[in-house]
């Protein structure tokens, strides 16, 4: 049974940092791409970012470009999103996904295993 678990959300205040953190098991997580996606209140799930099989390529929602970073450690079976030059607009449950391609996708369609989430909050 695959499963993703998500730690690292919390309340932060804008301009801070946060760094969330997306453990996998039961599956051979290395072969895989994995991307984050976001859900705000009253707002359709949206893409955050996206990490291909072996950390080569990356894309990101146009939204937070520059201010966060997905990374993988394939041995430890867990990637990680660094969110730097958080908004109040960020806020928003946070979810860790695993596609069943190599490459990175935006669309969440690939992504057919998810985690349960974790809130992350920017107080203005």
């Amino acid at each position: 049974q695959v499963q993703l678990v998500e730690s690292g959300g919390g309340l932060v205040q804008a301009g801070g940092s946060l760094r969330l953190s997306c453990a996998a098991s039961g599956r051979t997580f290395m072969n895989y791409a994995m991307g984050w996606f976001r859900q705000a209140p009253g707002k359709d799930r949206e893409f955050v970012t996206a990490i291909s099989w072996n950390g080569g390529t990356t894309t990101y929602a146009d939204s937070v470009k520059g201010r966060f970073t997905i990374s993988r450690d394939n041995p430890r079976n867990t990637i990680s999103l660094q969110m730097n030059s958080l908004k109040p607009e960020d806020t928003a449950v946070y979810y860790c996904a695993s596609s069943i391609y190599r490459g990175v996708s935006t669309d969440s369609a690939p992504y057919r295993y998810w985690g349960q989430g974790t809130q992350v909050t920017v107080s203005s």
